[in-house]
């Protein structure tokens, strides 16, 4: 396994992250984040945090789950109810990897349940290619060309990041 970004360099990402939103968005109050579950929420309460230091703004998170709306399992879960506010917002989707594409694509299917938001940022921690639809970030913490064969893992605890050679039967996400 090597690691690719450490404690530190992850932070000072998140803040270069931070930054970047606060200079592309106008009006910092009409920002809601909403991070993917597992990793994307924890990202998206370091960016509420990174907001609230550097400018001042405190801005809602929400914790958005998209098992139900995955094409790519069997035995989908049923939606949990959820309520975000969402409404003639900007809301700033947030995850760990960027790879195929499919879990941003079903993570806007689950937004529309809960309203029209003004529009849709995407933040993603590490981009690792691959896409399998036509999905890019707005803002992205580190580009990671990787293999097919390899699997990037964001440690929350740890608060590291590190790829590994997968074999034959182990997800590569």
């Amino acid at each position: 396994m090597k690691e690719l970004m450490n404690q530190e360099q992850l932070s000072r990402t998140m803040k270069r992250m931070t930054h970047e939103i606060i200079e592309r968005n106008q009006d910092l109050s009409d920002i809601v984040l909403v991070g993917i579950l597992k990793k994307g929420f924890p990202l998206a309460n370091i960016l509420k945090e990174n907001l609230k230091r550097f400018a001042d703004v405190d801005v809602p998170v929400y914790a958005l789950s998209i098992h139900a709306y995955r094409d790519d399992l069997e035995n989908r879960i049923l939606p949990q109810k959820q309520h975000l506010q969402i409404h003639d917002k900007t809301v700033i989707l947030v995850d760990d990897v960027l790879y195929t594409g499919r879990s941003v694509r079903a993570a806007m299917d689950a937004l529309s349940d809960h309203g029209r938001p003004k529009n849709i940022q995407l933040a993603i921690l590490i981009d690792r290619g691959h896409r399998e639809l036509p999905i890019r970030a707005d803002y992205i913490g580190k580009n990671i060309p990787t293999s097919r064969h390899e699997k990037v893992m964001v440690d929350m605890e740890k608060m590291s990041v590190c790829v590994e050679e997968i074999t034959d039967g182990q997800s590569n996400t």
